[in-house]
């Protein structure tokens, strides 16, 4: 995809990924990168970004942090009690259909799951229950 920013005095002032409009002049408009470093999936994730406007084109820089067992701990355990909400909803909606023992099949899952993360010390062990 290609990316615009508009540099007023060294700064970044827009970014689009639409061309600036034909007639308007330059006005500062130069192309742009993402430059995106690898990030290793569930371990890590980006930060917000920065621009470098020594280069051309101009690079939208991400930076990243690391993401650590608690959090991602907390994060798999609030996904295992959304899947529950998401049965007891579903369940719901349909009165004539409603199936009591769905909904404490989908609870006795998300607390072995919960437990299970719980349990847990080190992202390879977090790996190993997705």
């Amino acid at each position: 995809m290609s990316l615009y920013v508009q540099v007023v005095n060294g700064e970044v002032k827009e970014c689009w990924d639409t061309p600036p409009s034909e007639g308007v002049g330059n006005n500062g408009w130069k192309n742009a990168v993402e430059v995106r470093p690898e990030i290793i999936a569930n371990r890590q994730g980006y930060t917000a970004h920065t621009f470098d406007t020594t280069q051309d084109p101009v690079q939208i820089v991400y930076g990243t942090f690391k993401i650590t067992v608690d959090e991602r701990k907390s994060g798999m355990s609030d996904n295992a009690q959304f899947e529950l909400q998401r049965v007891i909803r579903q369940q719901a909606s349909n009165p004539v259909t409603y199936d009591i023992s769905a909904i404490e099949a989908a609870r006795q899952t998300m607390v072995a799951k919960q437990v299970a993360i719980n349990a847990c010390t080190t992202h390879d062990e977090l790996d190993a229950i997705l």
